[in-house]
């Protein structure tokens, strides 16, 4: 089984407005939080989540936490 890649030693805060997103699990996306489909021959998938209303998300970026795609405190 693959193993994701650290993107990052924080997390990322971004302000979402409504719609269906997909967070790159695998960490190689040049598109952080986002999944750019870096992910591709490896057995990391996307998760995909939906945003029902306007607000501020600190999305995870090391891709340890127990929370995903929500930041956890795991990057420390």
């Amino acid at each position: 089984m693959d193993k994701p890649v650290r993107a990052g030693d924080a997390p990322i805060l971004k302000t979402m407005e409504p719609g269906e997103y997909y967070w790159c699990a695998c960490g190689k996306s040049a598109n952080q939080p986002f999944c750019d489909g870096s992910h591709k021959g490896t057995s990391i998938s996307p998760m995909p989540i939906k945003i029902a209303s306007k607000q501020d998300i600190f999305w995870c970026n090391c891709k340890q936490s127990k929370n995903k795609p929500f930041c956890d405190g795991s990057h420390k």
